[in-house]
């Protein structure tokens, strides 16, 4: 695993940018495949699913069902992350505060949530009655939406009791649980160093507003659970 600089941009490397033209992350080096490359985070889950989930225990085999888990992918990557980005570089990193920027991407964000909410209203899973890489795509954004990116006063679990519920059973996941927990140890706060080259730790320290409240409530929820 290599943790790039974005404050020193080298992510914007000429050695980077040979593995990943965009100058974006994630980008995946498989050692145990020719030194194969591929970049963008649903290319990857796809890669590693194709390649090495043999069983299929996070993929599909029903043509329907491949299609179907395809459209999720598409969905995330062309509604979720660019909806949720805005969200984040309007409220976070844009020099100017724009609150009808704000407002729409938040609206947006709901809209996204809605549409989630009614389709886990009449499933428990988005593709083949199981957990797959469809549902594991939506995690983070969601989970820092739910934390960072909406008012401070709206309720998720009632205004989306679906997703709500869906979104708990991802977050109970022993894997998806363990890679949290890496990311806080690494203490790279990519959600925000991606722009400033903050770490999760001065994000936290400096933090105002909506994003402050939001750290209260989350460090408030997690005290709880220690407790009990």
């Amino acid at each position: 695993e290599v943790i790039l600089d974005f404050a020193k941009e080298e992510q914007k490397s000429e050695e980077y940018r040979k593995l990943n033209p965009n100058g974006r992350i994630p980008t995946l080096v498989d050692h145990s495949n020719n030194d194969e490359v591929i970049w963008e985070s649903n290319a990857i889950l796809k890669y590693i699913a194709d390649r090495y989930d043999t069983e299929h225990t996070l993929t599909v085999i029903d043509e329907k069902e491949k299609a179907d888990l395809d459209t999720w992918l598409f969905y995330q990557a062309s509604h979720q992350g660019p909806t949720f980005g805005n969200a984040q570089w309007f409220m976070f990193y844009h020099p100017e505060r724009v609150p009808s920027a704000i407002l729409r991407f938040q609206n947006e964000i709901k809209r996204i949530f809605g549409v989630l909410n009614d389709v886990f209203s009449r499933k428990e899973w988005l593709v083949g009655n199981k957990c797959t890489i469809a549902d594991l795509s939506f995690i983070k954004y969601n989970d820092y939406a739910i934390n960072h990116l909406l008012p401070t006063d709206f309720n998720v679990a009632r205004e989306f009791p679906h997703l709500a519920a869906w979104h708990a059973k991802l977050m109970a996941r022993p894997a998806v649980q363990y890679a949290f927990k890496h990311m806080s140890e690494l203490d790279v706060g990519r959600e925000r160093q991606h722009v400033t080259g903050t770490t999760h730790s001065e994000f936290t320290r400096t933090a105002t507003g909506i994003a402050r409240r939001g750290i209260a409530a989350q460090a408030a929820k997690d005290e709880i659970v220690v407790n009990v």
